[in-house]
Parts: C-alpha cells; structure tokens; sequence
C-alpha cells in the first residue's frame, strides 16, 4: 500500500509540473555604470600586474618602461633609443610605420579585452630628450576600420 500511494504521489507531482505553467524569465540589461567599473577595475588589474615585470627591453630600440590606465584604458609607455637620429627625424620618418605595426599586433592580441571595451593606449617617448613622439589610441572601432 505505501508503495502505491508513494507512485501515486510522485507521479501527481511530476504530471503537476509538466503541465504547470512555465514560470517567467525576467532579464534585465547590467546597468552600464557597473559594467563601466568592471572594465575600470580590470584595467587596474592588469596594469598593475605589468609593472611588477617592469622595466622590459623590447628590443634593440625599445623599452616598456610604465604601465598604467586611464578608466577602462590600459597605457603603455616605452621609451625609444633612437641612437644619433633626432626626435623630429623619428616622428616624421617613422609615425605611419609604428602605428600600422602597433595597430595590427595589439588589434590581433588584443582582441578580447578590446571586444569588452577595454582599450589600449601606445606612448612612445625618446629616452634621451623625454619628449613624446607619438600616441596610438587602440578600440575596436580602430582595428575594424584598420584591418578591413
């Protein structure tokens, strides 16, 4: 008898929620200033954990010398030894040829943490005169537009 009225009760309970209404999914979209802080706080992780490793020679020419952030955007610094040619020389010679390598290299390394919105910035300054030589500003919007 126990095990008819225990049959009797489980299959009542499973006929119950088959035939039950479905309970409703309620979403909601994350609230963009928590999804903000999330990217500002994995910007800090990250950068942080770079400068523990710093400073690191590049090559011949290039050193990573700082790694910071600013909001959701992690800021690399390098200094470049640029031998007896003059700052001027670098920017001018060298800009469109800096900035297609690092674009193309940081669009296909990056391409996780630039799909999330957190992006990249280049500072190239020369390690002679300090001076800033040039800024590459990395988003998704810049690898589409770059690598089509």
């Amino acid at each position: 008898m126990k095990k008819i009225a225990t049959t009797l009760l489980l299959t009542g309970i499973f006929l119950h929620n088959l035939y039950a209404e479905p309970s409703t999914l309620t979403t909601q979209e994350f609230p963009k200033q928590e999804l903000q802080k999330q990217k500002v706080e994995v910007a800090t992780m990250v950068s942080e954990e770079i400068s523990k490793t710093l400073p690191q020679k590049i090559d011949d020419y290039t050193v990573l010398t700082k790694v910071t952030h600013d909001g959701p955007t992690i800021v690399y610094t390098f200094e470049i030894n640029s031998g007896a040619k003059s700052d001027d020389a670098i920017i001018k010679e060298d800009h469109s040829r800096m900035q297609r390598a690092v674009m193309q290299g940081v669009c296909q390394s990056s391409r996780k943490f630039l799909a999330a919105g957190i992006n990249t910035r280049y500072i190239y300054i020369s390690s002679k005169s300090k001076r800033e030589l040039f800024v590459f500003n990395i988003t998704q919007n810049e690898c589409d537009r770059v690598l089509k």
